[in-house]
């Protein structure tokens, strides 16, 4: 094994002192990888994140072969036709005290260029080529493919590789009856559709030698019909470790599983009793993953014995210290992953490089170094919203003087009435982290409570100001839209009270929000909930981990209407891998969404719409409005004509919806210039 493999497996002690060296930076794709000049910016990413306490580095997939590939990109390559590029990686993670394993990935049936090879020729339903079934000798190809991989990522001083065997790509495909019907050596019965997996990690074993770490991504629960039953990820486990995997890494869900894993409405650590059974069966380190994000959460799990180890992929984007911040018992000091998926996964499906809200450098470190200031300015920042805490932490690391106004009695701005939503409370962690940063400086003054004036900045004499001052909700013109049952959601997500039968104007993200924060169960147990939403065996005995929930619905204690002008298909502008979530989540909670709706009159009856010209009375007590914002940008005019240095972030220079991750960008890179 390698010199530093064993820092994995320090004893654990009580307090976060020795969790660092339990913490996988689990894989995940950023798309430098298909960049000009991305390889270099990914030795720079990681090696951040090997200096910050990664006990681990696990990259992203990788495919053995061409006919493997995601298809992501004609910058894209197979592991052999890059494989020198990769010794920037290992060089700088090694020289900032890392270990760092290579993840190889077969897409096989969701490669998404146009020569997809599967087990069987089915079509996946989230892509639009169709594979054709693999011969006999391409499988024996690929298993020698694999070997050769691991051999090469040795050469270029890789301590490890990670054999993807979860999510639905190609091992997962051989492992189920769902994906493979071949009557061969490598289908059929359940020792025959494991034979692939098995076949690789003996394979890479044999070439690599016993002084390696091989891990292998192992799919604790399918979420799909058709999947592997809990005996059937038992007996894998045990397969493979017997073949010469010295680590398992948890996987959970297949990407076309109807079933959210990773966005904020899943429970901390939803998935930990399934990863506990795997542990149970086998001798070697086992990992959890999945809505772990605080080393709290992190250390209960191992101490519970629910994994030997802890592996987190988007945790490292918003904060590249996690590990070492944790370890030196500064957990409060760290920048929270809030479960957003915005700037990670949305910008990956989106053909975009991946980054984080909470923190846009993440995957950016190249391209907004931040460096101290040479000439320190007296800078005031209005507003103590996202953007603007943003803009004043990072002015204040570059050694400016930072005067920070909020009108509110506390930092946070939209934050705080997000944090109340169901499965958005992450998001008052980026609140403690901002005002733990901010406290942490000399050159930072805070004025809460304060409602500041052009004059009072210019007599302040400030050397520039940034105005972060966000939105202001619109208000509808409509008859009636004075009437008491009216309220906006800003009054209602700071306590307002509403009735039983609640119709919302608006079906924008807020609107979405207001919903969920309307019909949300009371219950204690998020998890059985959860679990009885989505239909998932928490046994699990069926195959996949799912059972019949197609008549489940969630008791609400209101009726709720979301309405929207807008005609067709709801929640458009909502995230690529949670509006699917979001819009079922509603669903199966009884809302009534009404589309191409013509606001016509408010009065004690209630809501009177029309609906492709016919007319409906919406009989309800409570009637929220979330019908966009305007921006805030009072200030800004007055102080230019006074000559001062001024700059719109965030809401305030343009109001859409409350675009979080475009204000802390904005600032963020602002305050890299000044």
């Amino acid at each position: 094994m390698s010199d530093a493999y064993p820092r994995c497996f320090e004893p654990l002690d009580l307090g976060f002192r020795s969790l660092a060296n339990r913490l996988i930076m689990g894989s995940m794709h950023t798309g430098l990888e298909e960049i000009e000049d991305g390889y270099r910016k990914l030795a720079v990413f990681y090696a951040a994140r090997a200096a910050g306490g990664a006990g681990l580095i696990v990259t992203g997939g990788l495919s053995p072969n061409r006919d493997g590939m995601l298809g992501l990109g004609p910058m894209e390559h197979s592991f052999p036709d890059c494989y020198h590029e990769h010794r920037q990686i290992t060089q700088a993670v090694h020289a900032a005290g890392g270990v760092i394993a290579l993840q190889l990935l077969h897409a096989g049936r969701y490669a998404r260029h146009d020569h997809p090879v599967a087990p069987s020729a089915i079509q996946s339903p989230i892509n639009r080529h169709a594979p054709r079934s693999m011969t006999k000798d391409e499988i024996a190809g690929t298993i020698e493919d694999f070997a050769a991989s691991a051999v090469l990522a040795r050469e270029v001083g890789y301590d490890g590789v990670e054999i993807m065997g979860s999510e639905g790509y190609l091992v997962s495909q051989f492992l189920c009856e769902r994906t493979n019907q071949r009557d061969d050596e490598y289908g059929g019965s359940w020792e025959h559709r494991k034979r692939l997996a098995v076949d690789i990690v003996q394979a890479v074993r044999k070439a690599v030698g016993s002084d390696w770490i091989i891990m292998f991504r192992l799919s604790v629960i399918d979420l799909i019909e058709g999947g592997m039953t809990a005996q059937q990820t038992m007996d894998l486990a045990r397969s493979v470790e017997a073949a010469g995997a010295n680590l398992l890494d948890s996987g959970i869900g297949w990407h076309e599983s109807r079933v959210p894993t990773i966005m904020g409405g899943v429970p901390h650590g939803a998935f930990a009793h399934y990863t506990r059974r795997v542990k149970q069966a086998v001798s070697i380190p086992v990992a959890a993953c999945n809505r772990i994000n605080r080393p709290d959460i992190a250390e209960s799990l191992l101490v519970n014995g629910d994994a030997d180890l802890i592996s987190m992929a988007r945790p490292w984007l918003a904060d590249a210290d996690f590990g070492s911040k944790a370890e030196a018992g500064r957990a409060d000091e760290i920048n929270t992953c809030i479960a957003c998926n915005q700037a990670c996964l949305d910008f990956i499906f989106s053909g975009r490089a991946a980054s984080c809200l909470v923190n846009p450098l993440a995957a950016r470190e190249t391209e907004i170094p931040l460096s101290t200031t040479a000439s320190p300015q007296r800078i005031a920042v209005v507003g103590a919203g996202p953007g603007g805490l943003a803009c004043a932490v990072t002015l204040a690391e570059r050694g400016h003087e930072v005067e920070l106004f909020e009108t509110a009695e506390r930092i946070g701005g939209q934050f705080n009435l997000a944090r109340v939503i169901p499965g958005k409370s992450d998001y008052a962690e980026t609140i403690r982290y901002f005002e733990r940063r901010l406290l942490s400086f000399d050159n930072v003054t805070i004025h809460c409570g304060t409602q500041v004036g052009a004059t009072e900045l210019i007599d302040e004499g400030f050397d520039s100001v940034v105005i972060a001052t966000g939105v202001r909700p619109r208000q509808p013109s409509i008859e009636g839209i004075d009437h008491p049952m009216v309220i906006g959601y800003q009054q209602l997500l700071e306590g307002a009270s509403a009735g039983a039968r609640v119709a919302i104007i608006g079906a924008g993200g807020i609107g979405f929000d207001v919903a969920e924060y309307l019909t949300h169960p009371s219950g204690d147990n998020v998890v059985q909930e959860y679990e009885q939403v989505w239909g998932i065996d928490p046994s699990p005995n069926n195959a996949g981990g799912l059972v019949d929930n197609s008549n489940v619905y969630v008791t609400s204690a209101r009726s709720v209407y979301l309405c929207q002008r807008k005609p067709g298909r709801f929640g458009a502008t909502l995230g690529k891998s949670t509006g699917w979530a979001l819009r079922e989540g509603l669903r199966k909670k009884g809302v009534e969404m009404i589309a191409a709706v013509d606001y016509r009159l408010i009065d004690d009856r209630g809501l009177h719409i029309e609906v492709d010209g016919t007319p409906r009375l919406l009989e309800v007590d409570t009637i929220v409005v979330c019908a966009g914002q305007d921006s805030l940008d009072d200030l800004y005019a007055p102080l230019l004509d006074a000559g001062i240095q001024t700059r719109l972030i965030g809401g305030a220079r343009k109001a859409s919806e409350l675009d979080a991750r475009q204000a802390i960008d904005e600032a963020v890179r602002l305050a890299a210039r000044l």
